[in-house]
């Protein structure tokens, strides 16, 4: 919460401000904004469909949506009157020097930029690029460590983009060490309907397709920015028996039932690890896994997962990992702790 406050302290708005708020959606300073700009528009440049779907529930007619990952390409330039930024809602340094240039591409002349962040997460770093880019840096307030930084766009300058990155800068597609176990335990059936939960860019996805030949597999994710790079890997593949939607966890899939779920799930969000995104992702396989269906988790040994698999399914065993990680096979049983998603 400090930086929201520290935000509310320092951004500055006028009323029928065009405000920009770079892929930090879930900041709580968002509604205030919202309110301060009055008849001004709000644009989430956001990545994560559910804190979008969560932000655009009863908010006002002033509030859009744009994809993260597509804005240079698909939205105008110099519209946007203020832009702000918040470190700890990115996941990489790829999404903030993107973030930088968008703002780049964005703000009126005379328009500011406000990046907030800590020291640990790259705050420094990040005002030395945004001198780079706009040619001036204030620190507006630092406070426990974190700082408020503005860069303003003058109305004479001439700022060279580079071009969009490629979709693997944001979503990569590397075979990490957990996905490869994950892969070499998987037993697939050729008839299999499949769903992969939080698919990044699709690598176990793709690999499942290729395994049921006589099946589907549905890959799902709330990073937008994935489900597009996972739909350039089907393209690529040539499968035909696969799709990639956006979702927040299996909402978009509720009216379906599998076979096989797998999943690889993320246990950090906005920089604080956390066991909540992978209890969704158990509770939500369990309400979509058929009778007799298997769910396969690979996680990281000292995350405590079997408490929630074991309420949720008939039968958890441990079926591969190593010293660092572990996978976990859960067989199909609905129960009421698992009915809330």
């Amino acid at each position: 919460m400090l930086q929201s406050d520290l935000l509310r302290s320092t951004v500055q708005f006028a009323a029928g401000d065009q405000v920009l708020i770079l892929n930090s959606a879930a900041d709580p300073f968002v509604p205030l904004a919202t309110r301060q700009v009055g008849t001004g528009t709000i644009v989430l440049a956001e990545d994560n469909i559910a804190t979008v779907q969560q932000r655009l529930q009863n908010a006002p007619s002033n509030m859009q949506h744009v994809p993260f990952h597509t804005y240079i390409l698909q939205q105008p330039a110099a519209t946007i009157d203020v832009a702000v930024m918040n470190l700890l809602y990115q996941p990489a340094n790829a999404w903030v020097h993107y973030g930088l240039h968008v703002a780049a591409h964005a703000l009126r002349p005379d328009g500011y930029l406000y990046v907030v962040g800590a020291k640990e997460r790259g705050i420094l770093t990040v005002g030395k690029r945004m001198h780079d880019i706009f040619g001036n840096l204030e620190t507006l307030t630092i406070s426990k460590g974190q700082r408020v930084l503005r860069s303003r766009k003058h109305a004479s300058q001439q700022i060279a983009l580079p071009p969009p990155p490629d979709l693997t800068v944001f979503a990569d597609n590397q075979l990490d060490e957990g996905t490869r176990l994950l892969v070499e335990a998987l037993k697939v059936h050729t008839t299999d309907e499949a769903l992969d939960i939080g698919c990044g860019a699709g690598f176990i996805g793709l690999h499942v397709a290729r395994q049921t030949s006589k099946g589907y597999v549905t890959m799902v994710d709330a990073s937008l920015v994935a489900v597009a790079a996972a739909q350039r890997a089907i393209q690529q593949s040539g499968l035909t028996n696969i799709q990639a939607l956006p979702s927040d966890g299996v909402r978009a899939v509720l009216d379906r039932r599998f076979d096989l779920v797998v999943t690889n799930p993320p246990f950090h969000q906005g920089g604080i690890q956390t066991t909540s995104i992978a209890e969704q992702f158990i509770r939500g396989a369990a309400q979509v896994l058929r009778s007799h269906g298997r769910f396969y988790l690979v996680a990281n040994r000292f995350l405590k997962y079997e408490p929630v698999l074991q309420a949720c399914f008939k039968q958890v065993e441990e079926v591969g990992g190593n010293t660092r990680y572990k996978i976990l096979l859960g067989r199909s049983r609905q129960r009421h702790i698992c009915d809330t998603i």
